[in-house]
């Protein structure tokens, strides 16, 4: 088991699909210092194929997803967007572009996103746009997804496209990054953030490294936790062997939870109190007359402060 010891502060995951993981990974979570996270709509492994699907969607990210983290003393927000996948179905697009607005201003809604490239065809280019200026319009950040192919092209067009659309890159901020996108993201003013993966895109002992060669400005670190292979505890993991690596605490707390409140909290929507004025839990609650718990399970009550 690992020991979270030399983490005294509190932890934000500002990329967690949380939807795809279990109440299990919630507990873990908390237990492990996190106080809020941020879900940003994603793309669910397969095609979608009506509107409606995405609808239903978007309304569990604002609806029973923020009650669920709220029963383990989570703060829940997220992120609305089409995703770069599904905007080659044009059609489909169109009509989910028309469903945005419809949520995007929704009560802890922190930005527009997860959007961006992912063949770079024309298409996802184009509703890439409209989406940085549905940002703009409603004075929300930017959470852009860099594709995995072709990464260091895709990076720099994604926030080429920003600038040509006019917002500025302490809106936006650029995920998936490594070694070979981290400096251009960073020396144009964008936010970096990282995702902690345990095989692919970003390792912990990578991740320590990025952070002493480029310091703790404008860098966060994500677990984007998702219903692949993939780790819900990736920020305390990643926060506690920066410690014992012998990085500055200061550091490890900006790229591990001020950061991505600095960034996300331009919303409006995401402020330090949420979680520190109180974080009391009550499982006897229910979200449209549905439970987290199961039959015979005692309900958890907690009232007061139960910051790490």
């Amino acid at each position: 088991m690992t020991s979270y010891a030399l983490i005294d502060f509190p932890l934000i995951d500002p990329h967690a699909h949380m939807v795809s993981r279990t109440t299990d990974d919630y507990e873990a979570m908390r237990k492990a210092g996190v106080v809020a996270l941020i879900e940003p709509a994603f793309w669910l492994g397969q095609p979608r194929t009506e509107v409606g699907s995405f609808k239903d969607y978007y309304a569990s990210l604002v609806g029973f997803e923020r009650f669920r983290a709220s029963q383990f003393g989570i703060k829940h927000y997220c992120t609305i967007g089409l995703n770069s996948k599904e905007a080659n179905n044009e059609a489909l697009a169109e009509q989910v572009i028309e469903l945005l607005p419809l949520y995007a201003c929704k009560e802890g809604v922190v930005g527009i996103g997860e959007i961006g490239f992912d063949d770079q065809t024309d298409a996802e280019d184009k509703y890439f746009r409209i989406q940085v200026d549905l940002a703009m319009e409603l004075a929300l950040p930017v959470q852009v997804h860099t594709p995995h192919r072709d990464k260091k092209k895709g990076t720099t067009r994604s926030m080429n496209l920003c600038l040509e659309q006019g917002i500025s890159p302490e809106w936006v901020i650029i995920d998936h990054n490594n070694e070979e996108t981290v400096r251009e993201v960073l020396d144009r003013g964008f936010w970096a953030a990282f995702t902690i993966y345990p095989h692919t895109k970003m390792g912990n002992e990578r991740m320590v490294e990025i952070v002493k060669q480029y310091g703790a400005e404008k860098i966060i670190v994500n677990s984007a936790t998702d219903w692949g292979i993939s780790d819900p505890l990736a920020v305390p993991k990643t926060a506690q062997l920066m410690l014992e690596k012998g990085i500055d605490k200061e550091w490890v707390k900006k790229v591990c939870y001020a950061n991505a409140l600095a960034a996300f909290g331009q919303s409006g929507q995401m402020n330090e109190m949420d979680w520190l004025a109180t974080n009391s839990i009550d499982q006897r609650e229910k979200f449209s007359g549905n439970s987290v718990l199961r039959g015979g399970q005692v309900p958890q009550v907690m009232d007061g402060k139960i910051i790490r």
